[in-house]
């Protein structure tokens, strides 16, 4: 019978396990910084970023927009991110249109031709982001797209893809995630304060 101690060493030989994978992983790492610079870009002539993913996903869009909108690592300027992650739209567009229309009616509402989008699905096939991805293209919004499967839905519809190797489970996929939404976020504010200079 397992104990608990073994199932935290194994929940964090895998994490470690997916964390070095990143780290060998250079092609993975030119696409965060090609999503870097793609973001960099849209907020340097007055865009802004749009986030939006379910569950933890959800969350993750949520944190990413106010590491921006708040503050990092710098003391600066607060930076043009939003997550489209207010409750009463949700469910408003939910009841009247599908929860597949969430996050695609907000962005036809709010979003403009150059802004970005990070679309956040760790299956890469979640029916609501890939409409907002869909909705973006149509929109000249450019797509950043963060999951945890090659060659997805959400794949083909972006302009940068960030896949990150996790593993057989989301949660090992979430957590490098986190990793990469702060290293652009790192990547976003020095590039900023450089043009600046």
């Amino acid at each position: 019978m397992t104990s608990q101690l073994d199932t935290v060493k194994t929940a964090l030989a895998e994490a470690k396990e997916a964390l070095d994978n990143l780290v060998a992983n250079e092609s993975v790492q030119q696409e965060i910084v090609r999503a870097a610079q793609v973001m960099i870009e849209s907020l340097k002539h007055g865009g802004k970023i749009l986030s939006c993913g379910n569950g933890g996903s959800l969350c993750d869009s949520m944190h990413f927009a106010e590491e921006l909108s708040g503050r990092f690592r710098l003391d600066r300027d607060p930076i043009g991110a939003v997550s489209m992650s207010d409750p009463s739209h949700m469910s408003c567009v939910g009841n009247d249109y599908g929860y597949e229309e969430v996050f695609s009616r907000y962005l036809r509402a709010v979003g403009r031709k150059g802004d970005v989008l990070l679309a956040i699905t760790t299956s890469g096939t979640s029916k609501n982001v890939v409409r907002a991805a869909e909705e973006a293209r149509k929109l000249g919004i450019k797509v950043v797209a963060l999951t945890g499967k090659p060659d997805s839905q959400i794949c083909r519809l972006a302009d940068v893809a960030v896949v990150t190797p996790g593993g057989r489970f989301a949660d090992r996929v979430q957590e490098l995630h986190i990793k990469v939404i702060h290293i652009l976020i790192e990547l976003i504010e020095g590039g900023l304060a450089s043009a600046k200079n």
